[in-house]
């Protein structure tokens, strides 16, 4: 455990986005091959706070995650008391490349976790000359309403809590404790209508078959990573889009849920280690 000043560094970008200006939040610890980190739906950059800290990572890799505008510590833009956010695939794919420009990534690696490791698929398909590889964590083409989010931006509802509750049954059984109520606490915490707006993306857009059929990943290394405890992508739902794209590869992960970068470390590093290793392994082959 970390008992002094962890590595971490905190800054503010200004991204332009379709028109529009964004005062977005970053952080960032070590060295090396850059890796860009996407948060879940509704929630910030704090879930991968367990990989910046971790040495064995930092010593190979610029570990980079960014709260998406809207979220975190980034701001809303102005007039946002006017507006419903809505998250779109197009302005996910920009928010990322605009990030990769304005901090000069070159090559990085790209890793996202359920709407992040939705759009991983997009950026598979149109974007694969800007990244060396792409991991998908908890990802799925498609993913079946399972319940009312007319309920997540009500004003007789608390937003934060009804997320928290509805996210607490996605997490491994087997998480620490004070992982578990961390992970929670990121989703008590969103602003008013973000998560609702999120799964637009999540759950009104998907990506057809011919997208899947259109991912080269001799272009671009495509790595999907599935925790078994997760009922809004789960396991078969991974595997199945795996079948659907030729040399992906796909491993399902023992014990951990939706969020395995935040809810259990150790036992996600299990899995995301070997990744890390041959992908800097190729780079360091390749020069």
């Amino acid at each position: 455990m970390n008992t002094g000043i962890e590595p971490i560094v905190g800054r503010y970008i200004h991204l332009s986005i379709e028109g529009r200006n964004y005062r977005t939040y970053y952080e960032e610890a070590g060295q090396g091959i850059p890796l860009l980190c996407l948060h879940t739906a509704g929630a910030d950059g704090r879930q991968y706070r367990h990989l910046m800290n971790d040495a064995s990572v930092t010593e190979h890799f610029r570990v980079i995650t960014f709260d998406m505008p809207w979220h975190g510590k980034s701001s809303a833009p102005a007039g946002w008391r006017d507006t419903e956010y809505e998250l779109t695939s197009e302005f996910y794919s920009a928010q990322i490349l605009a990030v990769c420009d304005q901090l000069d990534l070159h090559d990085p690696v790209l890793i996202g976790c359920s709407i992040g490791g939705r759009i991983v698929l997009d950026i598979a398909r149109s974007h694969t000359d800007r990244f060396r590889a792409l991991i998908g964590l908890q990802s799925g083409p498609r993913v079946a309403p399972y319940y009312d989010r007319e309920y997540l931006h009500r004003p007789d509802v608390h937003a934060g809590e009804l997320c928290a509750a509805l996210m607490s049954g996605l997490i491994g059984p087997a998480a620490p404790a004070a992982d578990r109520d961390e992970t929670l606490w990121h989703y008590a915490q969103g602003g008013p209508g973000v998560f609702k707006g999120d799964l637009h993306f999540y759950k009104d857009e998907s990506t057809s078959d011919a997208d899947l059929a259109a991912i080269d990943t001799a272009a671009c290394p495509l790595f999907l990573l599935t925790g078994e405890y997760d009922y809004s992508c789960m396991p078969e739902d991974t595997l199945e889009l795996a079948s659907r794209i030729p040399g992906v590869e796909a491993v399902i992960m023992n014990g951990l849920g939706h969020f395995p970068m935040s809810e259990d470390h150790d036992t996600f590093m299990a899995y995301l280690r070997p990744v890390l290793d041959r992908i800097r392994t190729s780079t360091d082959a390749t020069g």
